[in-house]
């Protein structure tokens, strides 16, 4: 009877250090993983994902084993679920994180298997090689999710997917065959080739990844840096204005008191309409008091005047809003130009602009007099009528990814000679 205890006393503590090191696994993976992903902010969407790596890294795997095959589809579809922005960049991320884990099982329970006391071997060796990889890669790791282009994001799927089809070679060509021990052995071979590779290349993937992330990051930021310089730019001649008019102020005063002193009632009233017009009276405008909304509305404000457009904005958004402000500034700016394109020679020279943050949404639309019929190309989207399409910048395509990404809808159409663009996103990005 004591030592039926005792071994069920041993079964159970070493299932129970089983458990931890499994789930020590998952959170060793989710660290590694999650900083190139919208993960859910639910806290069940998290937890579900850190499950799904520590079952994954838990699995005995081998070469020669359908069982990885079958694994993929769970794998997959958690994996979407739990996380969220563009397809193509989660299904790339899966892809990557798919084969490390399966390559690092793969090599330790093939390669440890003829080892005496092989299952204890396998369960030690899983964190310390999952914990190394970590510890290798956690100074290069992004600092916020990955937010690559769409063309990036097709271009880093199309390299992964060639680590998976090794990995997945290995399974399939000796699968036919298992029993054989000449195909075996051949199996053997192969995996001590292929799998070091695919869990180097899965490793090289995450750190092009975080490369290109880095390139955008300051391709964006120096947009942004372009549109304050002009922000600024305005806010100095405004400066040298007021300086003028303070130093002309007295010669100001002196012209209306001649002109009063003399009975002239209509030219000094015409001449204090001409003062009050002045850009150093009126002042800078702010439009909501968010810095990028502010400055994005202020140099196409000044835009709209310059095309002979009225620009009519009615702007209530908070000062800190859950969107980046490349991506907020890449919507407004882009809507904004195509209305003034659009605008162009139309009747009605007013551009009208409405944004506002309610309930969780962000809300944008903005309405234009068409000048000129709008093209569509052979699947029915909007074109531009520019030479140049250089010259038009990333456009409605752009602004349409944008919006999927984050989880929102974008609505274009043109009626009645009017042309209407709804953009509605999410403020949390989609839970």
């Amino acid at each position: 009877m004591g030592e039926r205890f005792l071994e069920f006393l041993r079964y159970l503590l070493w299932g129970g250090l089983w458990y931890v090191l499994t789930l020590f696994n998952g959170y060793v993976l989710y660290r590694l993983s999650a900083p190139f992903l919208f993960v859910r902010k639910k806290w069940w969407w998290r937890a579900l994902l850190l499950l799904l790596l520590a079952g994954s890294s838990g699995m005995v795997i081998w070469v020669g084993d359908p069982n990885l095959l079958y694994t993929l589809p769970v794998f997959l579809a958690v994996f979407f679920l739990c996380t969220r922005g563009d397809r193509v960049g989660r299904l790339t991320m899966c892809l990557i994180v798919f084969c490390l884990v399966m390559s690092v099982c793969a090599l330790l329970d093939t390669y440890l298997g003829n080892l005496d006391n092989y299952g204890v071997l396998t369960r030690l060796a899983r964190p310390m090689v999952f914990g190394g990889l970590y510890l290798l890669l956690r100074r290069r790791l992004p600092p916020e999710p990955v937010n690559l282009s769409p063309r990036l994001w097709r271009l880093m799927l199309g390299l992964s997917i060639m680590p998976f089809c090794a990995l997945a070679a290995v399974v399939l060509q000796t699968y036919t065959k298992y029993d054989a021990p000449a195909a075996d052995a051949q199996a053997m071979n192969l995996g001590l080739v292929v799998l070091p590779f695919v869990l180097l290349t899965s490793v090289v993937l995450l750190y092009a990844v975080r490369i290109l992330a880095d390139h955008e990051r300051l391709e964006r930021a120096s947009q942004l840096a372009g549109l304050r310089e002009v922000y600024y730019q305005g806010l100095r001649q405004e400066q040298a204005q007021v300086r003028a008019l303070r130093h002309d102020m007295r010669n100001h005063l002196s012209a209306l008191l001649g002109l009063l002193e003399r009975g002239s009632w209509e030219e000094a009233e015409r001449y204090l309409r001409q003062m009050g017009g002045s850009p150093a009276l009126t002042g800078h405008r702010r439009f909501c008091g968010n810095e990028t909304v502010d400055v994005v509305l202020a140099s196409k404000a000044a835009a709209l005047e310059e095309a002979g457009l009225t620009g009519e904005f009615q702007v209530s958004l908070p000062e800190q809003m859950d969107i980046p402000a490349p991506e907020l500034c890449a919507l407004l700016g882009n809507a904004l130009d195509n209305a003034i394109e659009g605008a162009a020679g139309a009747e009605d020279r007013t551009v009208r602009l409405r944004a506002r943050a309610d309930k969780g949404l962000l809300m944008l639309r903005v309405e234009n007099a068409l000048g000129r019929p709008v093209k569509r190309g052979p699947d029915g989207a909007f074109v531009t009528t520019k030479g140049e399409r250089e010259a038009h910048g990333f456009g409605l395509e752009g602004m349409e990814e944008i919006a999927r990404r984050r989880g929102g809808s974008l609505e274009a159409k043109a009626e009645g000679g009017r042309f209407q663009l709804t953009v509605c996103l999410p403020l949390d990005g989609g839970n």
